[in-house]
């Protein structure tokens, strides 16, 4: 049998940091994470790096990579990687510990341990948030799973480009680059 732990935002906040410990908090839950494997930080990697690139380029903001958002009082989740437009990041103490509200962009890796109905929730918490879009990344199917705000989805193959202008103009990358 499972215990839940449950805790406030600020019992959350003093939690002590242990090596190669990552907590989130799911609606007042505490969830350890486990850490990722080799081939999902790969691809969290190349979407991330890309993504940034980008972004920092073109001025358009800055992207983090397993960065705290709070989502609600009682929500506070780790993307695998998150844009942040740069009108928010104006406003960012980024001595805290963790980002207020939701970034424009959240991406998921699936790890084979992630259950489907885990990741469901995650997704409407961040939609909720006011997340523009959630864009989950699938390594051992090859595709991306693109959802935004409004509930919309679709789903983007290995042979096609990924690409959101509404959240990140002009930005497009082959999808078979993510899963190198």
């Amino acid at each position: 049998m499972t215990t839940n732990i449950v805790l406030t935002l600020e019992e959350f906040e003093r939690l002590p940091e242990q090596e190669g410990s990552v907590h989130e908090l799911n609606e007042g839950e505490l969830v350890v994470m486990t850490p990722g494997r080799p081939r999902h930080n790969r691809v969290r990697d190349n979407i991330a790096v890309a993504l940034r690139q980008f972004v920092r380029s073109k001025g358009l903001g800055d992207v983090f990579i397993e960065t705290g958002f709070e989502l609600s009082k009682a929500t506070v989740r780790i993307p695998d990687a998150a844009f942040v437009h740069a009108e928010k990041m104006k406003t960012l103490d980024l001595d805290q510990p963790w980002i207020d509200g939701a970034p424009a962009l959240a991406i998921e890796v699936v790890s084979p341990n992630d259950l489907a109905e885990e990741l469901s929730a995650k997704i409407d918490q961040y939609r909720e948030a006011g997340v523009s879009a959630v864009w989950v990344l699938y390594p051992k199917t090859r595709e991306v799973h693109v959802f935004s705000r409004a509930g919309m989805a679709r789903t983007i193959g290995e042979k096609e480009t990924l690409e959101d202008k509404d959240v990140v103009p002009g930005f497009s990358i082959p999808v078979s680059v993510l899963f190198e």
